[in-house]
C-alpha cells in the first residue's frame, strides 16, 4: 500500500540535513559553514540553526578553526547489530529527554506489514504511560496514533486496515462510522498533530505527529492524563518542533 505524498515539515528539515551531512562527510578535514551553503544551496539563514542542531545532537562537530567534521553520534551508526543497537539507544536517550521537556510519555510508533507497533516509548513516575486496555493494533480508529498512521496511507491502505479492524466504540467520543473516519482522516493536514480527546481510554489524551522515514508510515506521540488536558496543544506543537532529530535518526 503507498504513502501519501505530502512531506511534513520534520521530513523537509531532515532532507536538508542529510544534505548538510553528505557535505560534512565529503570534507575529511573539515568544511567551513559557507562551504557547505555553497554545496547545498541552503542559504544561511536556513542553515545556521540546522548546523546548531546538528551539533547539539552530536552529528557533527566544531573544530579550532570553525570548520565542521562528522561527530561522534554519526560515527556509531554502522552497520549490522551494531547500527541497530546504536540507533535505538539514541532513540531512547532522546525520547527520553522529550519526556522531560514536554511532560508527557512520549511514543514511536510504525506501521508495518500492516499493523501499529509501538517500537518504543519512553514514561516515568510522573508521566505515566497509556495504559493498553484494548490492544493498539485493534484500536487505531480511536487512538491518536492510529489515526496519524491511518492517515498517511491512502485510501485503499485505510480501508484495508480499516476491513481487518472495525471501529467499535470505546469511549463516548469514539467516531465509530467508518465514513466519518475515513473523512476525517482525508482532510488532516500534514503538519498538524492529530490528536485524542478520551476517543481510546477516558482520564487520557494524547497527540500524535507524523514520522514518515522510508517506506513505512510512522509517528512520534505523547499522552497526559485528562487533568493535563490543558497542556495537549502545546505539547503537541513542542512534539512537532522537536520532531527532525528523532526523523533524522530512523532515515540514517
Amino acid at each position: 500500500m503507498a504513502l501519501k505524498p505530502e512531506p511534513t515539515a520534520p521530513f523537509l528539515s531532515v532532507q536538508y540535513a542529510l544534505r548538510v551531512l553528505e557535505t560534512v562527510s565529503k570534507h575529511g578535514d573539515g568544511v567551513t559553514g559557507t562551504q557547505i551553503s555553497r554545496e547545498t544551496g541552503l542559504p544561511a539563514g536556513h542553515l545556521a540553526p540546522l548546523l546548531l542542531t546538528l551539533r547539539r545532537e552530536g552529528y557533527v562537530e566544531q573544530v579550532t578553526d570553525g570548520a565542521y567534521v562528522v561527530g561522534s553520534s554519526l560515527l556509531l551508526i554502522g552497520s549490522g547489530p551494531a547500527r541497530r543497537q546504536a540507533l535505538e539507544s539514541r532513540l531512547q536517550r532522546i525520547l527520553a529527554q522529550l519526556r522531560d521537556s514536554v511532560g508527557a510519555a512520549v511514543y514511536i510508533s510504525r506501521y508495518v506489514d500492516g499493523e501499529i507497533r509501538i517500537t518504543q516509548y519512553a514514561d516515568g513516575p510522573h508521566t505515566p504511560a497509556v495504559n493498553e486496555w484494548v490492544d493498539f493494533r485493534s484500536s487505531a480508529h480511536a487512538s491518536a496514533v492510529g489515526k496519524c498512521l491511518l492517515a498517511q496511507l491512502d485510501q485503499n491502505g485505510r480501508r484495508d486496515h480499516i476491513s481487518r479492524h472495525k471501529t467499535p466504540r470505546l469511549t463516548s467520543r469514539t467516531i465509530t462510522n467508518e465514513k466519518v473516519l475515513l473523512s476525517k482522516l482525508d482532510s488532516q493536514p500534514a503538519t498538524v498533530p492529530v490528536l485524542d480527546l478520551q476517543e481510546y481510554a477516558v482520564g487520557t489524551v494524547c497527540a500524535a505527529v507524523p514520522l514518515t522515514a522510508g517506506a513505512s508510515a510512522g509517528c512520534l506521540a505523547l499522552s497526559l492524563p485528562v487533568e493535563d488536558a490543558h497542556r495537549l496543544r502545546a505539547a503537541a506543537e513542542t512534539l512537532n518542533r522537536r520532531a527532525a532529530p528523532v526523523l533524522l535518526s530512523m532515515a540514517l
